[in-house]
């Protein structure tokens, strides 16, 4: 274990004591999940992207079906839209499917299908932030790059803030650098994860106290909503297109009006889901002369 910092705060003895902490829950309660007994960076990056703003259940559903329709990243780059939008459906925030998408293909065209293989690199990959392209970096490369996600920063606030509101990430990313492994920085990480997670169920979530908490949005009736339904529309007629004026009838359960929709099916276009023809929406990629009836 790397020397720890104490020039910011906590002493040596406290970082010693979260080590420990950490390392023996991971011993007694490692969760056994399918992208760890991998280092295939594509396989890697699928989950991580997955598992934004998701729970762990609703992926291990989805990540085995999604390798068998795209075992490759080239497999994924050489798919069509509307064959990923499809395997993706019950993930939610289509947008990330979109994202996994426009990545592989840069990964195949512009790096010969071979992954960057630095957080700097990864970073430049579409849709990947740089909490991804680190733990990317990390799960596949074994690169000790510090990042935050949700259980890892539980657990920084859990044992080094308590009774503390506010906590910016800026004063937990020092605290990661600081108690890194840099001899396995892979397992450590999922070795946090898994503490935080199990702060979480023991004391109540510790996040609600970062300063950059927030409360998702309720999905039933929201526009959220409302584009899923027309991609899941579309999506529903593909090859064929379907014009914008079947849109209310096809979602009359939403109650919106046709401008609303109509003004939705416009922002998936721009946004790379829909491809527009006139006044018909088809998803992109997916040409066909014919107009659904």
């Amino acid at each position: 274990m790397n020397e720890r910092r104490s020039d910011f705060g906590p002493s040596q003895a406290i970082f010693d004591d979260f080590v420990a902490e950490v390392w023996d829950h991971h011993r007694e309660s490692r969760r056994d999940l399918p992208w760890r007994c991998t280092f295939d960076p594509y396989e890697i990056l699928v989950s991580e992207i997955m598992l934004q703003q998701t729970q762990v259940a609703r992926v291990l559903d989805k990540y085995p079906l999604f390798l068998s329709a795209f075992p490759t990243v080239a497999a994924l780059a050489s798919a069509d839209v509307g064959a990923v939008l499809a395997v993706w459906q019950g993930l939610g925030y289509n947008r990330r499917a979109l994202a996994l998408y426009r990545a592989a293909k840069a990964i195949v065209e512009e790096h010969g299908g071979t992954f960057p293989d630095t957080v700097e690199g990864l970073r430049k990959l579409p849709g990947v932030g740089e909490a991804t392209a680190a733990a990317v970096s990390a799960f596949a490369f074994g690169r000790g790059q510090p990042f935050i996600e949700t259980n890892i920063r539980a657990a920084y606030i859990h044992f080094f803030f308590p009774g503390q509101d506010g906590i910016p990430d800026a004063a937990i990313l020092p605290l990661v650098q600081a108690t890194i492994d840099p001899d396995d920085p892979r397992e450590w990480f999922y070795a946090l994860m898994d503490y935080g997670v199990w702060v979480k169920r023991t004391y109540g979530n510790p996040s609600r106290r970062s300063r950059h908490h927030t409360v998702q949005s309720r999905f039933a009736g929201s526009r959220r909503e409302v584009r899923a339904g027309v991609l899941q529309a579309v999506l529903a007629a593909t090859p064929a297109a379907v014009e914008v004026s079947r849109l209310p009838e096809l979602l009359d359960a939403l109650g919106r009006a046709p401008e609303e929709l109509a003004d939705i099916a416009d922002e998936l276009a721009r946004e790379g889901f829909l491809e527009k023809t006139g006044t018909a929406y088809r998803i992109a990629g997916s040409a066909q002369d014919d107009i659904s009836e």
